[in-house]
Formats: C-alpha cells, sequence, structure tokens
C-alpha cells in the first residue's frame, strides 16, 4: 500500500478516536469557557456565548455529564468557567465537584450568563468571552470541537500556535481525500495491528463499558433495554440494542467517556458496538476485531468528509454505514460485497433528520443499526439496489458522494427549519 496513504489513515484514526466526557457538543461549549477563564487569568464578572445553530440545536435537550442533571447552553458554559480543565479538552469536566455544580446554580440565577445565535458562520462555531472589570478574554473554537481558531485577551489577537498544545498527529493537516473504500479495505487488510492497538483498544474499553452502563442503570427512555425485553437476544438485536444503550447512557448525563468518530460520542458508539457484539457472536480473534473496527471507523469518517460536522443529516447513518461494513468484512466480505452493503444502508435511511441530541438519538441508532444489518443480510443474498434508483450511482464513491451532496447542500433549508423550531421563532 502506498506510505503517504498509509501514514494518513493511521493519523486519521489517531486524531478522529479520542475519549471525551459526555455530548460533545456542550463539551465543547465548556471547552471555550474554560480556556477563556484561562486566557483572563481569574474567574469573570460575566459569560458571554456565541454559538451557531447547529450547536444551540445539539446542546438544547441534552444532559451536560457531572452536572447533575443539568441541561443547556448556559450550563455548559458557566460549569466549564467554574471547575473545567481546559487541558483535558473534550473531558474538560472529568473533575467538576459538587462544590462546582453548587457555584453553577448559584450563577444561573444571577445575570451572568448571556446566549446568542450567531449565523452566517460555519455549523460548528462557538466563541466564549469572559469580562473582569476593563478586563476581556475570548476563545473562538469553530469545524471541530477542539479547534480552537482564535484568541483575544483586552483586545490583542493571541498567536493560537503558542498557547493551544496539539498531539503530533493533530499538528499535521490530515488529507481525507485520500479516503475511499478500496483502499480503506487494502488498509484494514494491511495495517500493523501495533499502530492501531491503543486508539482501538481505548474504543473497545470505553465504548463497551458504558453501554453496560445503559443496560443496567436507568437512563433516558431506555432504548437499549426495550429492544432486549421485547425483541430477544439475536445478535442482530444485541448490535441494536449494545449501540442504543451507550447513547442511552450518555444523552442520560453518565458520566463515563466514549471514544468519539467524526467529533461525535453517539456515532463513535455505533460505528463501534455493533460490531464487536457481531466478532463475539463469530468468535473472530481480537485481531480480527481490530481489522474490521478500522473498517467502521474509517468508512464512517469518509462519509462524513462529505457531510461536514454538524447538519441535518443524522451521523447515526454514516455511523451505522460504517458498522454494517465492518459486519460483511467480519464474514469475509470482499469489495464488491462491502459496497453493496454501504449501497444498501444509504439506499434505505439516507434521509433521517438530526433535531439535536437527546435522548431519541438512541432510537435514531437502534433504526440505523438495523437498516445496516439487513443490508449486510441483503448483500449474503447478493441484492443490492441499483444504479439510477434514488440516490444510487455505477459505483459506492458516487453513492457516498451523492449522500453527502444531500446531507451538506439539499438539507440546508431543513437544517434552518428544525432550528427555527426548537426555538420557538
Amino acid at each position: 500500500m502506498d506510505q503517504k496513504v498509509y501514514d494518513t489513515y493511521v493519523s486519521i484514526l489517531k486524531s478522529e478516536l479520542v475519549p471525551a466526557l459526555g455530548c460533545t457538543e456542550p463539551i465543547a461549549i465548556a471547552y471555550a469557557s474554560a480556556k477563556a477563564r484561562d486566557v483572563l487569568g481569574e474567574m469573570p464578572e460575566r459569560l458571554e456565548l456565541w454559538c451557531s445553530g447547529n450547536i444551540i440545536k445539539n446542546v438544547k435537550g441534552v444532559v451536560v455529564p457531572n452536572s447533575g442533571g443539568l441541561h443547556g447552553i448556559d450550563v455548559a458554559g458557566i460549569l466549564g468557567l467554574v471547575g473545567g480543565n481546559p487541558n483535558k479538552e473534550l473531558e474538560v469536566l472529568e473533575s467538576v465537584t459538587q462544590a462546582d455544580i453548587d457555584r453553577t446554580k448559584e450563577l444561573l440565577q444571577e445575570d451572568f450568563c448571556s446566549c446568542h445565535l450567531i449565523e452566517n458562520v460555519e455549523n460548528l462555531f462557538i466563541v466564549a468571552k469572559v469580562f473582569k472589570g476593563e478586563h476581556s478574554a475570548e476563545v473562538e473554537i469553530a469545524n471541530r470541537h477542539t479547534n480552537i481558531t482564535r484568541i483575544v485577551k483586552d483586545g490583542e489577537e493571541w498567536d493560537v500556535g503558542k498557547h493551544v498544545e496539539l498531539a503530533p498527529h493533530q499538528a499535521v493537516k490530515l488529507d481525507k481525500s485520500l479516503l475511499n473504500v478500496k483502499d480503506i479495505l487494502e488498509f484494514a487488510d494491511c495495517v500493523k495491528i501495533d499502530d492501531v492497538r491503543e486508539v482501538l483498544d481505548r474504543q473497545i474499553e470505553m465504548n463497551s463499558a458504558i453501554s453496560k452502563e445503559g443496560l443496567s442503570g436507568d437512563y433516558g427512555a431506555e432504548v437499549g433495554k426495550t429492544l432486549l425485553k421485547y425483541y430477544g437476544s439475536d445478535v442482530k438485536i444485541r448490535a441494536r440494542a449494545a449501540a442504543a444503550a451507550g447513547s442511552d447512557a450518555r444523552m442520560g448525563g453518565c458520566s463515563l467517556p466514549v471514544v468519539i468518530n467524526s467529533g461525535s460520542g453517539n456515532q463513535g458508539m455505533t460505528v463501534s458496538l455493533p460490531v464487536i457484539e457481531y466478532a463475539k457472536e463469530l468468535g473472530v480473534s481480537r485481531e480480527k476485531l481490530y481489522r474490521a473496527l478500522v473498517v467502521s471507523n474509517l468508512i464512517s469518517i469518509h462519509q462524513k468528509k462529505y457531510i461536514g460536522s454538524l447538519s441535518a443529516y443524522c451521523g447515526a447513518v454514516s455511523a451505522a454505514c460504517g458498522s454494517g461494513a465492518a459486519i460483511t468484512y467480519l464474514y469475509g466480505g470482499d469489495l464488491d460485497d462491502v459496497s453493496m452493503t454501504i449501497t444498501n444502508t444509504i439506499a434505505n435511511v439516507g434521509g433521517i433528520v438530526c433535531d439535536g441530541a437527546k435522548s431519541s438519538c438512541a432510537a435514531k441508532i437502534a433504526s440505523a443499526v438495523d437498516a445496516a444489518v439487513m443490508a449486510h443480510c441483503m448483500t449474503e443474498n447478493s441484492k443490492t439496489f441499483r444504479a439510477g434508483e434514488g440516490l444510487v450511482k455505477d459505483d459506492v464513491e458516487g453513492t457516498i458522494e451523492s449522500l453527502g451532496r444531500v446531507g451538506r447542500e439539499g438539507m440546508k433549508a431543513t437544517d434552518i427549519e428544525i432550528l427555527n423550531i426548537m426555538i420557538e421563532k
């Protein structure tokens, strides 16, 4: 395999598959706020949060982790200021204490934090501004949840590179245009396991733990539990339930971290947990599971490069599509087989909309994984949807790209209307 492509794929996995505590949108707000306080050098008297519509949409209904069950943009921002550690990035709220929660509740009752919609910016965009007397600080995040693009202290712009330390693989711009299904499968077959073992072990361990918590605790609408109670324990159901239960717990405020994919914990669980269940069912080796997870993670990221981090297109679909591809891979499927599974999934559930992060995400995950499993079964039966039927093109790359166009361009108006409905505009 071409060394440049190989190295890029390894770097993509290391960059994308990182731990996060709680839904990544409120965590990104907490991170921006914690960093702004760090720049200011003291606890501010006032906080302003300016967020894009997609951030508002994904924060409005989800519980902020380690907040004692609180939710909302102001909660995420204030808790990040009071108890957040910006050096922990997406685990910024890991060390929050009860005293921090109590102080946050007090500040919520005061005229301390104001929240604003900012338009005509990237879908993922956050600005946290803090003020103390004559001093102020401002931190801007864009495109990725920890991607600080601007720091200002007392009106003077700082060199971001000097104040935000990046891991080696994050310091290099990753060329995701190199992603394609054929090369992803070749990479999965030839990758040296030691190059990906650490990130995949972490994904297996963390995501399995929160799934188990979701199935044993009382979180959200208990979609995972419901599936096992009424549908049985066949692997096709366990695959859906495992991923849904992780989302039940995560959207319900569980403090356990997960390893994300494409900036999303729900997508991180959806690309991994169904694959893990099928690997158990088939009794494959740990190495085979690693290679299958390489397929699921990269196939999902490949689709998201067209769609973008946040949109009206539900990311559970692209993640489940990755899982379906990996399940076909576990069964010995080749490029044609994996391509059929991807096409069959996209042709079925490519229109699920994202109306924010909340408990019903678990149900959407269950539906998307169900579609991916059915897509795999169709592939096993040598059946696929044909080119010219809707978004389906002559090859899998064309189908992925056409779906990406719908998610990125075609659903812009849908995204605006969803936000207007949610904020009752």
